[in-house]
């Protein structure tokens, strides 16, 4: 018995063995959109717009002039839903010069779930897509700013003219950092964006 249950182990662990090192050889490719490319998105409220994949980045078609703000969140994310009322005000107060898209992101459920359980409950009436398209526009995002680490929400990044912008690293102070992560302050948000609009 003894040698019987030994010979299953040894057969159970080559077993496993063997999915572990198949899945490490294989290539992890991931889609990307591509120079070019345009990306339909629909709100949560019904409104459209085209994104075009441009200069490494994204502008918006038939606006490119306009600054993109990308803030990839969760409605379940706590520091998501305190930014949120600080998102909308910003938004309005720079709706001339920027675009705040909202990339649900981490979670399936559908427009009417956002609506309820984030857009009304926290005032965040900006442009948000709770679209399938958003994980390939998030791991479009993350490779063109070669970003390693685990993904934390909220993650923003700033495109002007379809170039990912230089803006304040709260946490190492990193001149060439091209991301917020977590809760920003929206004073900080607007000293970055007042400096690219002043340029």
């Amino acid at each position: 018995m003894k040698k019987l249950i030994s010979l299953i182990a040894v057969i159970t662990s080559l077993l496993f063995l063997g999915c572990g090192s198949e899945k490490s050889n294989a290539p992890t490719l991931k889609e990307t959109y591509k120079e070019g490319d345009k990306v339909e998105l629909k709100s949560v409220a019904g409104a459209k717009l085209t994104l075009l994949r441009k200069n490494g980045g994204f502008v918006i078609e038939d606006d490119e002039s306009k600054i993109v703000l990308i803030d990839i969140f969760g409605t379940f994310c706590a520091p998501c839903q305190e930014e949120a009322p600080s998102l909308m005000d910003f938004q309005l107060q720079n709706a001339d010069d920027v675009m705040l898209i909202g990339l649900n992101f981490f979670e399936e459920v559908s427009d009417e779930y956002v609506v309820e359980n984030f857009a009304a409950k926290y005032n965040a009436y900006y442009f948000i897509t709770n679209s399938p398209k958003n994980k390939k526009l998030v791991e479009t995002i993350l490779q063109d700013i070669k970003y390693k680490e685990t993904l934390q929400v909220p993650f923003k990044v700033v495109l002007k003219d379809g170039s990912y912008q230089k803006i304040t690293d709260i946490y190492s102070a990193n001149p060439e950092n091209k991301f917020y992560i977590g809760k920003v302050g929206l004073d900080i948000i607007q000293k970055d964006i007042d400096k690219l609009t002043s340029k």
